[in-house]
């Protein structure tokens, strides 16, 4: 049974007031430089955030899909990072709760994130799981999203690819195929995806990241080469660190 919404907006409040409690001006300061931030910081450490989040989570009986959801659109709203954080690592602990028809709420917030801070754990830790449990069922969604206007979304599309290499069971063709997409992009943030991915893929696969690397040496960027390049064997880490920089003219 869902909670009352009273309940819930109660339980939003209580944990407001408890980051209203725990942040410092100083740190919020910090984190408005750190992140290029333009919105209203409380400055509340991650590890002090995701215990209130816990605490409040506890006090409350079992929450059903729709209260997660509920609740967290309630800390979402508005534009204080340290509450829209909560909202992110609420979802993260509850994440066992959520279906594909959550993918379009996931959506919406990773378009108004605009922040690495809040897009890598909605990402990874929700929309990845999510994948990585019914990966037929949202394919097509994710598909989309590699090929979307937003580079927010295509980072994103690459990160929700790293549970399943995390469990073992990578979608390797998605990630041939996003990353090919991508990889003479000019984004940062997206460069640093692809390597994200395929370091991590590299941990039980190094083979398949060494030939992957080895037929775009031309075009990968330094800071996908870094990347994807950290945990292979020695002798091609600097096989392929050579073969770039005599590509690239470097």
């Amino acid at each position: 049974m869902n909670l009352p919404s009273v309940q819930l907006a109660q339980a939003a409040d209580e944990l407001t007031q408890r980051l209203a409690d725990l942040g410092s001006e100083e740190r919020a300061a910090w984190d408005r430089d750190y992140l290029h931030s333009e919105m209203t910081h409380l400055g509340v450490p991650l590890p002090e955030l995701r215990r209130a989040v816990s605490a409040v989570r506890r006090a409350l009986p079992p929450l059903t899909r729709d209260d997660v959801v509920a609740l967290a659109g309630l800390l979402w709203r508005g534009t204080v990072y340290d509450h829209r954080q909560a909202a992110v690592q609420l979802l993260a602990q509850q994440a066992r709760l959520l279906t594909p028809a959550d993918l379009p709420t996931l959506e919406a917030m990773l378009r108004a994130a605009r922040t690495w801070a809040l897009v890598d754990t909605l990402a990874v830790h929700v929309a990845g799981r999510i994948t990585l449990q019914h990966r037929e069922a949202v394919g097509a969604v994710i598909d989309g999203w590699a090929g979307d206007e937003d580079f927010w979304i295509r980072r994103s599309a690459l990160l929700v690819l790293l549970p399943g290499i995390r469990a073992d069971t990578p979608d390797l063709e998605r990630l041939d195929r996003y990353a090919e997409a991508m990889v003479g992009e000019s984004e940062f943030f997206v460069r640093k995806a692809i390597g994200w991915v395929l370091r991590e893929t590299s941990r039980s696969d190094d083979r398949f990241v060494t030939a992957w690397v080895e037929a775009r040496i031309d075009r990968v960027s330094g800071v996908t080469l870094r990347e994807a390049v950290r945990h292979l064997p020695a002798a091609d880490r600097d096989r392929l660190t050579r073969a770039y920089r005599q590509a690239h003219g470097r």
